[in-house]
């Protein structure tokens, strides 16, 4: 998968924003105002940063050698996606829709109510 199909999919997704807050040279995908994902475009090698739940992050990471932690967060539950390595398009896309699902659980029951169709 390349950056623009990565960028393109994440779009598909319900009341998904992109933008530019960090500096000119990453994408930044929101659901309700909150991230989910990171696509810096200025990386010798395509990835992006992704949410993932605890139970999941060292399942991703043992069995892709393409899922690293993201160098710019802090938190255990960021991973680094590398796009043109060894993950099929398909299991790319889960992933960021995992990362998307792992924001919408924490919204208020109300605001997460809209979004049922997508789990």
């Amino acid at each position: 998968m390349n950056i623009e199909e990565a960028r393109e999919y994440c779009l598909t997704l319900k009341n998904v924003t992109e933008c530019f807050p960090f500096d000119e040279v990453s994408l930044v995908f929101k659901v309700e105002n909150k991230m989910f994902a990171l696509l810096p475009l200025d990386e010798p090698e395509p990835r992006m940063a992704l949410k993932c739940s605890t139970e999941h992050t060292e399942e991703l990471r043992d069995r892709y050698r393409a899922v690293e932690p993201a160098f710019h967060f802090h938190k255990k539950y960021w991973n680094s996606v590398f796009l043109e390595r060894d993950m099929e398009d398909e299991e790319i896309r889960y992933w960021i829709r995992h990362s998307y699902q792992e924001v919408i659980a924490k919204l208020p029951k109300k605001i997460r109510d809209l979004y049922k169709e997508e789990d």
